[in-house]
């Protein structure tokens, strides 16, 4: 299914992401060497709560998950790149900790994700890493708009990453997103320009680049749910939701956003 959103349901989906940006910088500000993930998961909860909002993930049963998620945000830490399931993990300096979480606040899903480094080591190669999938973010977004298609986007996002020297999965990318969190159309994080969907305004697409430093194969935790690199090696994730407009792509989930 794709949706295609009014104006009313677009202001719903703007506070629904400066939700998220909100929680996921006050969460980020928050980790430090020796907080918990199941800290980080109460925390979430928390906010998302006292704000009237709903989490996206509590409930979540995909095909691909083993039963109901049960918590309130994804924490990957490491090797874990994406769906990391929150867990009793201490963090230490140096890790690299991917943090994803969608919130429905009016009936209307926002998504978005933030890689950081805890600590004061900044180890060069994940610095790198996380920095290509920013940069490959705001390609993806700056080819966005309407008329375009999802492949202009694919390409644009995969350019960046392949160019950056990172191998790329495309079982798991980019989605659209409106009154649930997971909606057609799939956005890989590679393809070819001019093929796939024509956007239209109203349209929300949540694109998320992720990379492993060197290796596109996943496995999967004895938890049913976290997606680990096959190798061991580092990864890192960044997502924004979107809303096509006339006038091209605006970013819903951008830090300093005013809350309702």
């Amino acid at each position: 299914m794709i949706e295609i959103l009014n104006s009313a349901e677009l202001g719903r989906a703007k506070e629904a992401g400066a939700l998220v940006a909100h929680i996921l910088q006050t969460l980020k500000a928050r980790s430090a060497v020796g907080t918990n993930l199941l800290d980080i998961d109460r925390w979430a909860k928390a906010m998302i709560v006292g704000a009237g909002a709903q989490s996206c993930y509590v409930d979540y049963e995909p095909s691909f998950g083993r039963g109901p998620f049960g918590h309130y945000i994804c924490t990957a830490v490491n090797d874990a790149v994406l769906h990391g399931l929150p867990h009793d993990y201490t963090l230490a300096d140096g890790d690299l900790l991917t943090l994803d979480l969608a919130v429905s606040q009016g009936g209307v899903a926002a998504d978005s994700a933030i890689s950081f480094i805890i600590g004061g080591s900044k180890p060069l190669e994940s610095v790198a890493m996380i920095d290509a999938t920013e940069r490959a973010l705001y390609a993806g977004i700056a080819a966005a708009g309407p008329g375009a298609r999802i492949g202009d986007i694919s390409h644009a996002i995969g350019s960046v990453l392949s160019e950056a020297g990172y191998p790329v999965n495309t079982q798991f990318g980019g989605h659209g997103i409106g009154s649930t969190m997971h909606q057609d159309p799939h956005v890989p994080n590679t393809g070819r320009p001019g093929r796939g969907y024509t956007l239209r305004p109203g349209l929300l697409l949540a694109l998320e680049p992720w990379v492993m430093a060197d290796t596109a194969e996943l496995i999967t935790d004895p938890d049913g749910w976290t997606l680990r690199s096959a190798t061991g090696c580092r990864t890192a994730h960044s997502e924004h939701t979107i809303a096509i407009t006339d006038d091209g792509a605006e970013i819903l989930t951008l830090p300093g956003q005013a809350l309702s």
